[in-house]
């Protein structure tokens, strides 16, 4: 019998956080260290011997290097496929363990900035209609991705994740693959950070880059929380203890990137007891909008208390 390999890669392991706010209808994530010689990148950190959880390690390395302290977290996802390390230009395996917190902007610490998210990913943002890249940039080179293939079973299976994926071809928009798509225009070589990016030219078209994949984390990020818009009501940590349905609606179209029905709305988001009026009205020049609040027994209530699907509009 072989004695076995004994060569082991080192491995490291990294907590990078995607630092999520809505601010003025748009998405943004927290960024650090972007200078003109380097990429923004995600708050990103190690596990010291005195950090008791993963999840405290987290909240420490945030506050020192953006001077933020967040409130809802949660582990999103471990990142840990090789040649990762290639990125950093050394050897080994790195392991990222990744969450995602929500939180309200505030102004970060110096060396770090918020970042729309839809810079990152404009295709993402449909809340004035297809944008204009899927039709003049995506499109195209789907089309000739699919055509690449002699054989008719694997065109077919190709032109099929094309169509669901970006909704082409009379399939549905399903807003919750980010990622599918992020990952999809990355083997077509379309994005910078792809090993094989057909030109900076037609990288710049898609979206900007981030250090090391932190994209594809925030891909990632963003497309959990287009999911967890349907089942649990976390859109109410990005908004102040009292607001308008009208701030709320369009704190949802901002993460959902799609314009939503908006008496359809009310009527799911008051009908299912999510929100509770608070008989005061915001100061207004025009006609008072009545001030709300999240009810936060509709968590004993109901078992999926979310905001539907919203890119299912009727």
């Amino acid at each position: 019998m072989e004695a076995a390999n004994s060569e082991v890669d080192p491995i490291s392991v990294s907590l990078d956080t995607v630092i999520v706010a809505v601010t003025d209808e748009t998405p943004r994530v927290l960024s650090v260290g972007e200078t003109p010689a380097e990429l923004p990148r995600l708050p990103s950190g190690s596990l010291l011997a005195a950090d008791r959880t993963l999840d405290l390690a987290m909240r420490r390395f945030v506050i020192e290097q953006a001077g933020l302290s967040v409130g809802y977290a949660e582990q999103l996802y471990t990142f840990g496929d090789l040649g990762r390390t290639d990125m950093l230009g050394r050897g080994g395996r790195l392991i990222s363990i990744a969450y995602l917190a929500l939180v309200r902007e505030s102004p970060p610490s110096s060396g770090a900035a918020w970042i729309d998210c839809y810079r990152l990913f404009p295709w993402e943002d449909h809340r004035a209609g297809r944008p204009t890249v899927v039709d003049e940039v995506i499109a195209p080179a789907l089309e000739r991705w699919v055509g690449g293939v002699p054989r008719p079973q694997e065109r077919a299976r190709r032109a099929e994740r094309a169509q669901v994926t970006f909704g082409l071809g009379g399939a549905a928009w399903d807003g919750v693959r980010v990622l599918e798509r992020y990952e999809l225009l990355y083997e077509l070589g379309l994005l910078e950070e792809s090993p094989r990016h057909t030109s900076r030219r037609k990288a710049g078209k898609l979206g900007e880059s981030m250090g090391l994949d932190h994209r594809r984390m925030v891909a990632t990020a963003l497309g959990r929380l287009r999911g967890k818009l349907t089942y649990r009501p976390v859109v109410f940590e990005l908004l102040p203890p009292v607001f308008t349905l009208l701030q709320l609606q369009h704190l949802v179209e901002a993460l959902a990137g799609v314009r939503l029905h908006k008496q359809n709305f009310r009527r799911l988001v008051e009908g299912g007891g999510l929100v509770e009026g608070t008989g005061e009205a915001a100061p207004s020049g025009g006609r008072p909008a009545e001030l709300f609040r999240f009810r936060r027994e509709v968590l004993r209530e109901r078992p999926r208390p979310g905001v539907g699907t919203p890119w299912a509009r009727s």
